[in-house]
């Protein structure tokens, strides 16, 4: 089998690099032809959690050559057409993608239900160079939720085998529900340290922040339920269960457990955040407003994450910095 991963930035990166060194061929192809001639020169180097560095297959788009029997998704979502992934793909072939939001969809439509698998990561990591990656969450918590819309896939054992070199992979019949626990977290915590530009600990240490954070995640949960989406456990939790809340004492028992739960991946800084701090567009409406959206279709009630997609774009549009005043505009 040939397998990719498009979209190498920092963690496909990382995930190339674990799957490289257990001794199984993956390409790592990205656009950012700095960064894919430091891989060619150097290697993969991975710090952080772990400290290794190994030689890796590193190509941008014009350079593949070959189809793929795998493609491992991580690009940024843009709402761009995917079309695109047929040209690299076998005929037999199957995308992953392991991209934040609700990407299956758009995968699908693109390949076919029957070639898509969806795949929920629980882990973070972060460019420190060209090259160079940082593992930003334990190396034990690096953990997969592996799935597909139509509850089941050809190539579902295949990918598990590559995912297992970096991390535990399950592989669950309720993929929706995987990616709204990970959606949860993205939409308050990655969303909060892009335009306040904290770390996920920071945002969870933080009096104001984790409360914000603790209602950001209870309106997701609102959303899920009024879709009719079960969440799944993340890491062996189910977080509806421990942080959702109808009395005052659940709730002061939730703002004490929320840093603890954050505690494996503190040092991890949401993607968005780098993408603001660039002066380019971020993932939040695909995050934030995909809950939106959903909400809007089951007539539930998003405001703050409705809130949080007008911050972050105000500070794409130059109108706000991103600073920890911006909290205040979700209170």
């Amino acid at each position: 089998m040939k397998a990719a991963i498009f979209g190498a930035g920092a963690m496909g990166t990382v995930l190339g690099a674990f799957i490289t060194a257990a001794g199984k061929e993956v390409d790592l192809i990205s656009r950012n032809r700095t960064h894919i001639s430091s891989l060619k020169e150097r290697g993969a180097q991975i710090s952080g959690g772990v400290n290794f560095c190994v030689k890796v297959n590193a190509l941008t788009p014009e350079e593949v050559s070959e189809r793929y029997s795998v493609i491992f998704l991580m690009t940024k979502q843009s709402g761009e057409s995917l079309d695109f992934l047929n040209d690299f793909l076998e005929e037999e072939g199957v995308v992953c993608t392991l991209q934040n939001g609700l990407p299956e969809r758009a995968v699908a439509e693109a390949v076919g239900e029957d070639r898509c698998l969806g795949c929920s990561v629980s882990w973070g990591a972060t460019f420190t160079g060209s090259g160079k990656c940082e593992l930003t969450s334990k190396r034990n918590k690096m953990t997969f939720a592996l799935g597909s819309i139509k509850g089941g896939a050809a190539k579902t054992q295949a990918v598990k085998e590559y995912l297992s070199c970096a991390g535990k992979v399950t592989v669950t019949e309720n993929s929706e529900g995987a990616r709204w626990a990970k959606l949860a977290i993205n939409c308050a915590f990655s969303s909060l340290s892009a335009i306040c530009g904290m770390t996920f600990g920071e945002v969870g240490k933080n009096k104001i922040t984790r409360r914000v954070a603790l209602e950001i995640l209870n309106e997701v949960f609102a959303v899920a339920e009024k879709s009719g989406v079960r969440l799944e456990k993340i890491q062996g939790h189910r977080i509806d269960k421990l942080f959702s809340y109808k009395s005052a004492f659940k709730k002061r028992v939730a703002l004490v457990l929320l840093p603890l739960a954050m505690h494996s991946h503190k040092k991890l800084v949401s993607g968005m955040y780098f993408d603001l701090k660039a002066g380019k567009p971020c993932e939040i409406d695909f995050m934030n407003g995909a809950v939106c959206s959903a909400a809007e279709k089951v007539g539930a009630h998003s405001p703050l994450n409705a809130e949080l997609c007008k911050i972050a774009h105000e500070i794409e549009q130059g109108k706000r910095k991103i600073c920890f005043e911006n909290v205040f505009g979700l209170r």
